[in-house]
């Protein structure tokens, strides 16, 4: 950390520092937050994850081949037809609310993260 200067004005304390420093502390603070979160329980996602849905790959198809399902097995678990649920995947439909529910339920995912 730089130079970090301390100031009163009008009787009340504050503190003068880089914004570069300022920006490490807020970094700081905010992996603190994470790592709590994730101490709490909170998923986080592999790499490979988050760079197939940054790569715009179908958020249901990522998420089911990293639990591990077939297609066949989350359209039977998700109450979904299995073209249904390909179709969805393909984008070629986009589902509808409750079916994109019953998937995130599934897989255990917030509807969030698939849309």
């Amino acid at each position: 950390m730089g130079e970090i200067q301390k100031l009163t004005i009008d009787g009340k304390g504050y503190v003068l520092l880089s914004e570069d420093d300022y920006q490490d502390l807020v970094d700081i603070s905010d992996a603190r937050a994470a790592k709590a979160r994730i101490d709490d329980g909170e998923e986080t996602w592999p790499q490979d994850v988050v760079e197939a849905l940054i790569a715009g790959e179908d958020p249901v198809r990522v998420f089911r081949k990293h639990r591990g399902i077939s297609i066949k097995e989350l359209a039977e678990k998700a109450g979904l037809s299995q073209p249904y649920l390909s179709e969805i995947e393909t984008g070629k439909k986009e589902g509808s609310l409750d079916a994109l529910k019953a998937i995130a339920r599934t897989l255990e995912v917030d509807l969030d993260d698939l849309a």
